[in-house]
C-alpha cells in the first residue's frame, strides 16, 4: 500500500501500516528495488527507475529461466520498449545470449507518471509484493522490423536499449501507421516476410521440425508488479468542503505475447512443443 508524503493528520496516524510511501525528492532520478512473487511462486527482484527530467521509467527483472527483461516507458515520445536478453543453448549451436526488442505505442494512463514514480519509496524492502490487479494478456503480432540507425525518430532510448538486438527489433504495422502519420520517416521500418509469396506456408516455430526453416516465433513475458494508477483521497475541512490529495498507488500485473517472423527456427528454440 502506498501513501502521500504529506497527508492530513488523520491519515498520518496509519503511517506505520504503509508498506510504501511517497517522499518529496529533489533529485530527478530515483531507484526502487521491489521483491515480487512470480506466477510459479518463485521470488525475483524488480528494479524500478524513474527519470522525471527525461520523463521515462525503467523496470528490470530476471525471469526464472535466467532471461533478463528490461522495460522502458518513454512518456515524451509515447513509446514503450521491451528488451529480452535470453540465455543461449550453447550445446545446440546458439551464441551465449540472444537479444530481442519489441517497440509499441504507449497509451495514456498505462503507468503512473514518471514524476510520481520518482517519489516512491519502500518502507519495508523485505516484503514480497503481489499485484492488486492482474490484467489480461496482450497478444501482439510484430510484423515490421525497425532500423536501429533511424530508431531515434521513435525514441532516444531505443539505441541504448536495443543495440545488441540490432537485427531483432520489431514493431506492429498498426503502430507504424500511427508514427508515419506523425512524420516519422518510412526508412525506419521494413515489412517482414509473411505467409504470402515469400514463405508459402509459414508454420509456428513450435510446429517446425527443421531448425533452419523460417517460422513464426512467439515470446511471452509478464510485468509482475508495477504502479499502474494513482489513488486519490479526500480531506474535509471544518466547513465540510473536500480537497483531494494523492494517497497511494494501485499495482498491476500484465502479460504480453509477441509473435514475429524469424528466418530459421534456430533463433527461436524456446518455442518448442514439450
Amino acid at each position: 500500500m502506498f501513501g502521500s508524503c504529506f497527508p492530513p493528520v488523520s491519515a498520518r496516524i496509519n503511517t506505520f501500516l504503509w508498506a510504501l510511501i511517497f517522499l518529496t525528492t529533489f533529485g530527478l532520478c530515483s531507484e526502487l528495488k521491489v521483491r515480487v512473487r512470480l506466477a510459479d511462486g518463485q521470488i525475483t527482484e524488480e528494479v524500478l527507475e524513474a527519470d522525471s527530467e527525461k520523463d521515462s521509467i525503467t523496470l528490470e527483472f530476471k525471469q526464472e529461466d535466467g532471461t533478463l527483461i528490461t522495460f522502458v516507458a518513454d512518456f515524451k515520445q509515447h513509446v514503450k520498449i521491451f528488451r529480452a536478453l535470453i540465455l543461449g543453448e550453447l550445446e545446440r549451436g546458439q551464441s551465449q545470449y540472444q537479444a530481442l526488442c519489441f517497440i509499441s505505442h504507449l497509451n495514456h494512463n498505462e503507468f503512473i507518471p514518471s514524476e510520481s514514480m520518482a517519489r516512491l519509496r519502500q518502507k519495508n524492502p523485505q516484503s514480497i509484493r503481489t499485484a492488486e490487479e492482474r490484467r489480461g494478456l496482450d497478444q501482439l503480432t510484430m510484423n515490421v522490423a525497425v532500423n536501429l540507425s533511424q530508431a531515434w525518430q521513435l525514441s532516444s532510448h531505443i539505441h541504448n536499449m536495443c543495440s545488441e538486438a540490432r537485427e531483432a527489433i520489431y514493431t506492429r504495422e498498426r503502430d507504424v501507421k500511427h508514427w508515419l502519420e506523425r512524420g516519422v520517416e518510412g526508412s525506419v521500418f521494413e515489412i517482414l516476410p509473411q505467409s504470402v509469396d515469400v514463405v508459402p506456408v509459414l508454420l509456428s516455430c513450435r510446429s517446425t521440425r527443421d531448425v533452419w526453416q523460417p517460422c513464426s516465433c512467439s515470446f511471452s513475458l509478464r510485468l509482475e508488479w508495477y504502479p499502474c494508477l494513482l489513488k486519490y483521497c479526500r480531506n474535509r475541512d471544518t466547513t465540510g468542503k473536500g480537497s483531494p490529495y494523492k494517497c497511494g498507488i494501485k499495482s498491476c500485473s500484465k502479460g504480453y505475447q509477441f509473435t514475429y517472423y524469424v528466418p530459421h527456427k534456430q533463433l527461436c528454440l524456446w518455442d518448442e512443443e514439450t
